[in-house]
């Protein structure tokens, strides 16, 4: 019941947006919004398991927040309008003439959000990097890929190392374009990074002030408010730099803006709710690799967008790769959690078998 309640706006909203694409633009249209859909999952898994680990630090108001407030920002806002303001800002036309362009002259659109795609990836990817490096370079307990993880966690003993290897990452991608295309990624790259040390720097200094109870006032609850409201913007732009290459491939599917906001709406829902569901069941409390897996998956993710401002990377190899590493991380933890049962096991069965078995008596002769 609880999954269906998690999952029911979900199944409800596919199912009038299926129902709506039939209606408006029929079976062919059906089938593009269907495929959509599924493109976004695909892409997006590892999204779901990284909101996880932001969702669960934030109360159920602005979990409830996340669902609904959240996927109109998600669905209108990243997968519609900002493409729309990409573009906008490219070619300089205001942003009624790019929405009439993308409906009266769809591959004109699709060539112009391609010529932004550079801009796009650079600054998703440097925002995706950063995430990864924050976590593989810190101190951890557990670790999936031990040799690897203890190396990184000592190198990250160096300060600012995350920003030094983004920034080296960013320029190694910059120097192989020339002119203003390589001034449009140095450019989008920074101001990327500059988003995230401000979102994720402000979160952590309002969690911070929040377990201190700082202000003097009602303590925790004064500034929980202000935490979850950075949390939120932070997911918010998680989002976005996950939704931006998704929105670019769609193009492949439909040419139809709407069909694609729709489809890919469809995905970010369900992706939402699997994040909620990660949440609400404690998973990744029961499957410790989890997240290690994801964020190795938006690792590649983020090299693999610095790649598309060169080369052309196929959809199914960005996907296959973020499954394959969430997959493997999940098999791992099933493992790890056999092995701990096997283990509590073989340590109680001696005490149960000394408390079942009577003593022997010492042997007379």
């Amino acid at each position: 019941m609880s999954a269906l309640r998690t999952f029911g706006w979900s199944f409800g909203v596919t199912t009038v947006g299926l129902a709506v694409a039939l209606l408006v633009w029929g079976p062919g249209g059906l089938a593009a919004v269907a495929v959509l859909g599924v493109l976004e999952v695909s892409l997006s898994f590892d999204n779901a398991v990284i909101n996880a680990t932001v969702l669960r630090r934030m109360s159920a108001f602005w979990q409830r927040m996340f669902l609904t407030v959240g996927i109109l920002i998600a669905v209108f806002g990243m997968r519609l309008f900002l493409p729309l303001l990409v573009v906008s800002a490219a070619t300089r036309l205001s942003p009624g003439s790019v929405l009439d362009m993308a409906v009266s002259d769809p591959d004109a659109y699709a060539e112009h959000l391609d010529h932004a795609h550079p801009a796009i990836a650079a600054f998703g990817g440097i925002f995706l990097l950063m995430i990864a490096l924050d976590f593989l370079l810190a101190e951890r307990d557990v670790h999936w890929l031990a040799p690897v993880e203890r190396t990184l966690a000592r190198a990250g003993r160096l300060d600012r190392l995350a920003v030094l290897l983004a920034l080296g990452i960013l320029l190694a991608a910059a120097v192989t374009l020339a002119g203003a295309a390589r001034t449009t990624v140095l450019v989008a790259g920074l101001l990327g990074l500059l988003t995230y040390l401000t979102v994720g720097g402000l979160s952590q200094y309002f969690e911070q002030h929040d377990r201190e109870g700082g202000d003097g006032g009602p303590g925790p609850a004064a500034t929980a408010g202000r935490a979850a409201f950075f949390l939120f913007l932070y997911l918010e732009m998680l989002d976005a730099s996950f939704s931006f290459d998704g929105v670019v491939g769609a193009f492949a599917v439909s040419q139809n803006i709407f069909q694609i906001a729709l489809g890919l709406g469809i995905g970010a829902m369900f992706i939402r709710s699997l994040t909620v569901h990660l949440v609400r069941k404690g998973t990744l409390d029961d499957y410790v690799y989890l997240e290690h897996g994801a964020h190795y998956a938006i690792a590649a993710l983020a090299l693999i967008l610095f790649l598309t401002i060169r080369y052309d990377v196929p959809q199914a190899v960005t996907s296959g790769i973020g499954v394959a590493l969430i997959l493997a991380s999940f098999l791992s933890s099933l493992v790890r959690n056999h092995r701990d049962r096997a283990a509590d096991r073989a340590v109680a069965t001696p005490e149960g078998d000394a408390r079942r078995t009577p003593p022997k008596e010492p042997m007379t002769r």
